[in-house]
């Protein structure tokens, strides 16, 4: 029996959030934050954190800095997650985000760090058959087009499910080779942006339409203040936003996939699993940072008993 539902492969990062300015942020100009707010950063943390707080067991394979009592190991065990896939490396820091946001929108500087080793990482993990230790592999991150489906049939051979989350990566989304590469995953997380950018589709019914047709099975489209849609074995359903009084959009998605992966992995049928994801997404605005505002299971029930009854 394996001893983890999943593990979330990708890049991590320490954010740095800055949010509640005078202005937004401008070039050549000086704005002021009136909060700040360290965390654990990256999609692969962040949905990783939020599997966890909702009671899934979960690790985390990326690559670090090797600095000594890594913070972002200590962070990672006091959300619930396992951080024994993390490497160090002994040149690099950490990767690190400062993060501009706002209720609506957010900014992002990154260095990348120690994440540039990950790639390497992955394909050894995978071929070395640790990732055997858990049912499912999320990677949160995108794999070089030319590789990735040596990669996902490498990850297979672990015995595992996967699911892709790319993020905002304009070169590989609009490469006609990434919408192929869908087919050979068990669930594809992209947002409205990055789905549009890969399909040539605006309305989320025709999105969907055009990644089925690609060999697609199961497609969760999130469309943030309209909520979600899913393709699930050629059907198409969708469901409208979980209302909240957002804070800060950081790790929205990143949460989303979270909740869906959570009640997928428990058995439970897709429209549970979209609504799960969407109340996830949704709450976790409520808060800074993207894990602050996971709900608990006792409140992912109660939200589930307010908009449904039951």
């Amino acid at each position: 029996m394996k001893r983890l539902d999943a593990i979330v492969a990708g890049e991590i990062y320490v954010d740095l959030i800055m949010s509640d300015f005078d202005v937004w942020p401008q070039p050549g100009r000086e704005s002021f934050a009136r909060h700040f707010h360290r965390e654990i950063g990256g999609g692969a943390s962040i949905t990783a954190c939020a599997l966890a707080k909702l009671g899934s067991s979960a690790a985390v394979l990326g690559v670090v800095g090797a600095e000594p009592d890594s913070w972002i190991a200590e962070s990672l065990r006091r959300n619930g997650v396992d951080p024994s896939w993390l490497e160090a490396d002994p040149k690099e820091p950490t990767g690190f985000t400062v993060v501009a946001s706002t209720p609506g929108d957010r900014a992002f500087l990154t260095y990348l760090g120690a994440n540039r080793r990950f790639p390497e990482v992955l394909l050894q993990s995978a071929g070395s058959n640790w990732l055997s230790h858990a049912r499912h592999v999320h990677l949160a991150f995108s794999p070089a087009l030319d590789d990735a489906a040596a990669l996902f049939a490498s990850v297979r051979r672990n015995e595992c499910t996967i699911s892709l989350d790319v993020g905002w990566h304009e070169d590989w989304l609009r490469d006609p080779r990434a919408l192929a590469l869908v087919a050979g995953i068990d669930i594809f997380f992209p947002n409205e942006s990055e789905a549009a950018a890969m399909t040539g589709e605006s309305d989320p019914e025709k999105i969907l339409q055009a990644f089925q047709q690609a060999g697609a099975s199961a497609v969760a489209l999130k469309l943030g203040e309209l909520g979600s849609a899913l393709l699930w074995n050629g059907q198409i359903s969708r469901i409208a936003a979980h209302p909240v009084t957002p804070v800060d959009p950081t790790g929205a998605g990143d949460c989303f996939d979270a909740g869906f992966l959570h009640a997928w992995l428990k058995g439970e049928p897709p429209a549970v699993c979209l609504r799960t994801a969407n109340i996830c997404g949704a709450l976790s605005t409520e808060a800074h940072g993207g894990i602050a505002g996971v709900p608990s299971p006792r409140r992912l029930q109660e939200e589930v008993v307010r908009i449904c009854g039951k």
